[in-house]
């Protein structure tokens, strides 16, 4: 175990907001263990381009995150971490009572379950260096909640409230857990919406933009780097939208 290298885990970072962030602590020198849940080629090749541009460790790992023998089979090769970013998930757009049992029980699996497991099984590490990080990548929908995403709202105020109390129960341990509610950030989580759907929503946010993958990975970044003292916050980068 080297305790000079700085080691993150972070959950669905083959594209979008994950993969941002992960460039982010690669740029800052952090070696990595990177998931996805299907994107292994994609992964693996991305994982090979920050080794070689940084000159870091970037360890590729495909498998639901929602699943607890799959999260086990990941953390057996990781012997130590100093970060976890929450930031696999899935969304759902349609009326609640249209949505099926399976629907919502693979929504809560990707977005909830997964960040129990991940948790669990990071914090024994953490422990070990008496020091920690863990951010959980939320949503304003958490917060504010949204009619046709009542299932990806709730998911995330489970998130929000998770970081609060998670927050308490290790602020003894100097294991420090926030959470980014992130606004509309354009990524692919976002293209099932049209145009005109897009420009509304854009004409709705004072900045007048979507939000960008790297933005969030730079805020990211910054809580990496946070005073100990600064914990239990759930971080809203909206662009001024709520």
């Amino acid at each position: 175990m080297d305790s000079q290298k700085k080691y993150a885990l972070i959950t669905g970072a083959s594209r979008g907001i994950g993969r941002a962030i992960a460039d982010a602590y690669a740029a800052a020198g952090f070696h990595l263990y990177l998931t996805c849940i299907r994107s292994d080629r994609l992964l693996a090749s991305f994982c090979t381009e920050l080794t070689q541009k940084y000159g870091i460790t970037a360890f590729p790992f495909c498998g639901d995150m929602g699943d607890f023998d799959t999260v086990q089979a990941l953390f057996a090769n990781i012997p130590q971490l100093d970060v976890l970013v929450n930031n696999a998930g899935i969304s759902h757009i349609g009326l609640l009572s249209d949505m099926s049992v399976s629907e919502w029980r693979r929504l809560m699996s990707a977005n909830l379950d997964a960040c129990f497991y991940t948790c669990k099984l990071a914090i024994p590490l953490m422990l070990q260096k008496k020091q920690g990080r863990i951010i959980n990548i939320s949503s304003v929908w958490g917060s504010a909640g949204a009619s046709m995403e009542v299932a990806y709202s709730t998911s995330k105020g489970a998130i929000n409230s998770l970081t609060k109390a998670l927050a308490k129960e290790l602020a003894p341990s100097n294991i420090q857990v926030n959470a980014i509610a992130c606004g509309v950030i354009d990524t692919d989580m976002n293209r099932c919406f049209s145009e005109e759907e897009i420009q509304a929503l854009i004409d709705e946010i004072p900045a007048d933009r979507l939000g960008s993958p790297q933005e969030v990975a730079a805020l990211a970044l910054q809580l990496s780097n946070a005073p100990a003292y600064m914990t239990g916050q759930v971080i809203t980068i909206d662009g001024g939208f709520l």
